[in-house]
């Protein structure tokens, strides 16, 4: 079954949200806003890393509703998009501060 090159990316991101909320961050000592940046910033390259060797070079146009883009700048924003609600539900959980207030 083939899907939608849209469909490949939204899925790629959903799993990768699903490892990182459901395994790598819940399993953290110590969950500050820092660490959760640091892993955070190697999923996106690997997100990146692979929706570019799905579409790298081949062409595609991806369908943001209100414009066309890359596949670099769908998956950066589906990405941020979907990961948003999810992070401020994680972090509201956990306790960890989103503004460091030195006082």
């Amino acid at each position: 079954m083939q899907f939608a090159p849209e469909a490949q990316i939204l899925i790629l991101n959903g799993v990768i949200l699903a490892v990182a909320y459901l395994g790598i961050y819940p399993s953290l000592e110590e969950k500050t806003l820092n660490r959760i940046m640091t892993i955070d910033v190697v999923l996106s390259a690997l997100a990146l890393t692979v929706a570019g060797a799905l579409f790298w070079g081949t062409g595609t146009r991806f369908n943001m509703l209100f414009f066309h883009s890359n596949w670099a700048v769908f998956t950066i924003i589906t990405l941020f998009v979907m990961e948003v609600p999810i992070f401020l539900n994680f972090a509201r959980k956990h306790g960890i501060n989103l503004f460091d207030d030195p006082d």
